[in-house]
């Protein structure tokens, strides 16, 4: 062999062990509203975060007021006493600033992020839109609008339907879960400015939210709570203030069921299968967490392996838990060509099945756990993740060292724990298996492969005529 040739290694290069990690340290206190202040300093990081949280959302909201919540959080930014919606914008933009507020199934936040020089001025846009929103009627009815769109589109959008038809499948009616977390076409046109404002009125109070700022605090002198004081100080109480509900969630069935969604022509099928999953707080969270890598988390997960490396069915294939207050859904996700639709869900089964019956390999368990472990600080590089990942702790009720036992559970996971978390938490006689694609296509093989009672739903789509 000349010079020139390359040489050939015969072995990969193998990972390293992972380095030491320390979730920030961070400090609580109050201020003397009830206001919570979270600080957490991370030196070098010049631009601030901050998040002011509540921790109800969507889930806590009135069925007849689907989407409400999530309208209003979008609504706040429109308008004050003191600025229209253009001039909370110029403000911002002077400060070098971004603002906005947003709300999930859980929490609600308002979030800025801005020079640390600047932080006193931006807390003061924040707590602005917070306590004193106007809710100008003609935006709030925009922004309706645009979500009565975003319904049509969503019920075009195979992904999406197949994503709303599982979880009105696997919830019972009632459920919040079972619905998107921004409303329905029943629901969101009845949401106007008297709603939210209603909404606003009854549920935020300063004694059951929390500010937290992340950050270089030294360009602040270290004094946030005095910062923080003379922005919100002087938001009274609101002892009508609702607190969170304890979610409400029942499943609608307890067998397994086969429910298609017909799309004429639909070259692709999307595949949604699995039940009504696990809530945050529970004690084998971390068990949860490395099984779920191993089944659908990540690139050479069990699923991703057989339907995309082994099969070629898919570009990809995950599964996963959606760990929410209440119990998220359990879902395996998949899109795959009309013709491969049954033997897809017929190996997706057999999946399911073995992550129940056996333990993971020692290759599989320490890439999971390794995975996990390395990953993990990646996540906290600047201060919106440090702060949201704080945010987490308090809207699930969480010890406050939970981030900094992360790591050290993880890597104490056995494959015996994955089993027995496979065993306790993935139900395989209670699967709902929910299709989107072409029901003549596919019914034959799927009648054959008798992996459960069959319906079919032949539904007109936005822009077609009966």
């Amino acid at each position: 062999m000349s010079a020139e040739q390359p040489v050939v290694v015969a072995d990969r290069p193998t990972h390293g062990e992972p380095r030491p990690y320390h979730f920030p340290r961070f400090e609580r206190n109050e201020l003397s509203n009830g206001l919570g202040l979270i600080t957490v300093h991370l030196p070098g990081r010049a631009l601030l975060a901050a998040s002011l949280v509540l921790p109800s959302g969507a889930v806590d909201e009135p069925a007849a007021q689907a989407g409400a919540t999530s309208l209003m959080a979008r609504s706040l930014s429109e308008g004050t006493k003191h600025h229209d919606a253009i001039g909370l914008t110029e403000a911002t933009e002077r400060l070098g600033a971004s603002l906005h507020a947003e709300a999930g199934w859980d929490g609600f936040s308002i979030s800025v992020e801005v020079p640390g020089e600047r932080l006193g001025e931006a807390l003061g846009l924040a707590a602005e839109i917070a306590t004193e929103p106007t809710f100008p009627s003609a935006d709030v009815d925009r922004l309706r609008d645009e979500r009565m769109n975003d319904l049509l589109q969503a019920k075009a959008d195979p992904r999406r339907r197949a994503d709303d038809g599982f979880v009105n499948t696997i919830y019972a009616a009632g459920t919040a879960y079972g619905r998107p977390s921004a409303g329905t076409e029943q629901t969101v046109p009845g949401l106007d400015a008297a709603v939210l404002a209603a909404l606003h009125a009854r549920r935020l109070d300063p004694a059951r939210m929390t500010l937290i700022v992340g950050g270089d605090l030294e360009a602040v002198g270290g004094d946030v709570r005095s910062i923080a004081e003379s922005r919100f100080g002087a938001w009274a109480p609101n002892p009508a203030a609702e607190a969170p509900s304890k979610p409400r969630v029942e499943s609608a069935r307890h067998e397994r069921i086969v429910r298609v969604i017909h799309r004429e022509g639909s070259v692709q099928t999307e595949i949604r299968v699995g039940h009504v999953g696990v809530p945050r707080l529970i004690p084998d969270f971390h068990a949860v967490s490395v099984m779920s890598a191993i089944l659908g988390g990540l690139f050479n997960s069990r699923l991703n392996r057989k339907l995309r490396e082994e099969k070629g069915y898919t570009y990809g294939a995950g599964a996963g838990f959606d760990l929410r207050r209440g119990a998220g859904p359990f879902a395996v996700r998949a899109a795959v060509n009309t013709e491969v639709t049954v033997p897809a869900i017929v190996d997706i089964l057999a999946e399911l099945e073995l992550m129940r019956a056996t333990p993971p390999s020692s290759a599989e368990l320490h890439a999971a756990r390794d995975y996990l472990v390395g990953v993990f600080p990646l996540r906290f590089e600047t201060p919106p993740p440090v702060v949201g990942a704080i945010a987490g702790l308090y809207i699930h009720g969480l010890p406050l060292d939970e981030l900094d036992r992360y790591r050290p559970s993880i890597e104490a996971v056995t494959a015996a724990d994955v089993q027995a978390a496979a065993e306790r938490h993935i139900h395989t006689d209670e699967l709902a298996i929910v299709l989107v694609g072409d029901a003549d296509a596919i019914l034959p093989a799927l009648e054959g492969a008798a992996v459960g009672p069959i319906t079919v739903e032949r539904e007109e789509l936005p822009g077609q005529s009966a």
